[in-house]
C-alpha cells in the first residue's frame, strides 16, 4: 500500500503571480500532478487559510480533487520576529504532529514562493512569486512524489527553475 503524501500549500506567488488578479490561474497545473497521485492529500498553508472558511478555500479547487484537500495548517503566532523564519514549516509539523502517527516518518513536501518560510529545502518547490506554479514546477512535484511513492525516506533534491530562486539556493 502507497503511504500519504501531504503537500503543504501556499497560494499567493504559487496559484497565482504575487500582487496580480487571484484568479488561481496555475491551480490547474497542481491539480493535474494531484489526479496522478490518489494517495496525495493537500494541506493549505496559505495566509488565506486565516481570511476565509474551509469551505471557501476547498471552493477554489476542481470538485474532482477536493477530495484530496486535508485540511490547514494550525495558524502559530510568533513571539519574536526571529521566529518568522521557518514559521510555515513549524505550523506544518504541527499539523502532521495532529493526523500522523509517526510525524517524523511521514511523506511530505511544500509549495511556496518565500524560501525563509520553509527550512527543509529538499522538501520546497520553490516557485516564482512572479510567474506562479508553472509547468516545471508541476514536473518538479512529480518527481517528490514519485520518490515518496517508492519508498524514499528523504526527498530528491528539487530541480530550481528560476534564476530567482537559483540566487537565493
Amino acid at each position: 500500500m502507497t503511504r500519504t503524501a501531504y503537500i503543504f500549500m501556499d497560494f499567493d506567488g504559487v496559484t497565482h503571480p504575487w500582487g496580480e488578479v487571484e484568479d488561481f490561474r496555475c491551480l490547474p497545473h497542481i491539480e493535474a500532478v494531484v489526479r496522478e497521485f490518489p494517495e496525495a492529500r493537500i494541506v493549505i498553508a496559505s495566509d488565506w487559510r486565516m481570511l476565509f472558511s474551509m469551505q471557501k478555500l476547498v471552493s477554489r479547487f476542481a470538485e474532482d480533487v477536493r477530495p484530496q484537500i486535508a485540511g490547514a495548517t494550525p495558524h502559530m503566532l510568533p513571539k519574536t520576529g526571529s521566529e518568522l523564519h521557518g514559521l510555515r514549516e513549524r505550523e506544518a509539523m504541527l499539523w502532521l504532529a495532529q493526523h500522523e502517527a509517526d510525524p517524523a516518518d511521514a511523506a511530505w513536501c511544500a509549495i511556496d514562493d518565500a524560501p525563509g518560510n520553509w527550512l527543509s529545502r529538499s522538501r520546497l518547490i520553490l516557485t516564482d512569486f512572479k510567474r506562479g506554479f508553472t509547468a516545471e514546477d508541476a514536473n518538479a512535484l512529480r518527481r517528490m512524489l514519485q520518490g515518496f511513492r517508492a519508498g524514499m525516506a528523504k526527498p530528491p533534491e528539487p530541480v530550481v527553475n528560476s534564476l530567482w530562486a537559483r540566487n537565493i539556493a
